[in-house]
């Protein structure tokens, strides 16, 4: 069920689910995507909980907005619900306002990512490389600004899943597909992705999961590696022959192994 949460500045912010007896982890969606959290077990004492980004579903549009200013929308959510502690889990585009929480907030006890994008200035990494034409079409054209990434027609983008993608959308994960009708969310995600995140990494001190698919082409896996590199307290596993949504299958079972 969704509620609306209205925000300090007067923004409306649509959150998910409702806090654990333990520990409550939040969904970082993909691009498109929603708060609502996946169809995943957890442990006992654990819930799911979630939040559409500003310009997703009822979540009031944020213009200019980074990774950070959703990581403090998050934190106005547990702020809200009081929590001493609680976890989080990013998914492709949601990976960098995971790792965005970690940084912001030291209440962030451990984050997972699946198939996430490292910084767009990450040194020493050849940040296009291995992309699809399309993507490299769409963020490229968010480095030039926003009217240029407006004027890139959606049906142009082909997300050239792998058939291990194909099949795990078949098999169980049909329900990324169900996200759309959000014109501006995307964009800003875009705009967002090749701009700073507004934190520093090494703000990060919780361990972090990094699951990514070797033949992944969305989100190439050397992002994940230099990823893996970059923070403190990192496990990188790499998902042989695993493309971009077949990765996510993987992550239940890093779930119940969570730190």
């Amino acid at each position: 069920m969704t509620q609306t949460l209205t925000l300090p500045d007067g923004r409306g912010l649509a959150m998910y689910g409702s806090p654990g007896s333990e520990l409550t982890v939040f969904w970082h969606h993909g691009t498109p995507g929603t708060g609502a959290p996946p169809p995943f077990a957890l442990p006992d004492g654990w819930a799911w909980a979630g939040v559409d980004r500003p310009g997703y579903g009822d979540s009031t549009r944020l213009p200019g907005r980074s990774a950070a200013d959703v990581a403090r929308d998050v934190a106005a959510v547990a702020d809200e619900w009081g929590l001493e502690r609680y976890a989080v889990v990013g998914y492709s585009g949601g990976g960098p306002h995971a790792l965005a929480s970690a940084a912001a907030d030291a209440r962030v006890a451990w984050a997972i990512t699946v198939a996430s994008l490292a910084p767009r200035h990450a040194e020493g990494l050849d940040w296009f490389a291995g992309m699809i034409p399309s993507g490299v079409a769409a963020l490229g054209a968010a480095e030039s600004g926003e009217e240029q990434r407006r004027a890139l027609p959606d049906e142009d983008y082909d997300p050239e899943f792998t058939e291990r993608d194909w099949e795990a959308l078949r098999d169980g994960l049909g329900w990324l597909g169900e996200a759309g009708g959000f014109p501006d969310g995307p964009v800003d995600d875009d705009l967002a992705y090749v701009h700073s995140w507004g934190v520093a990494l090494a703000d990060i001190r919780c361990p972090v999961t990094l699951l990514h698919g070797t033949a992944d082409r969305i989100v190439p896996v050397t992002h994940g590696r230099w990823l893996a590199g970059a923070l403190a307290d990192a496990r990188l596993v790499e998902l042989e022959g695993e493309g971009h949504v077949s990765a996510l299958a993987s992550l239940p079972r890093f779930l119940t192994a969570a730190p």
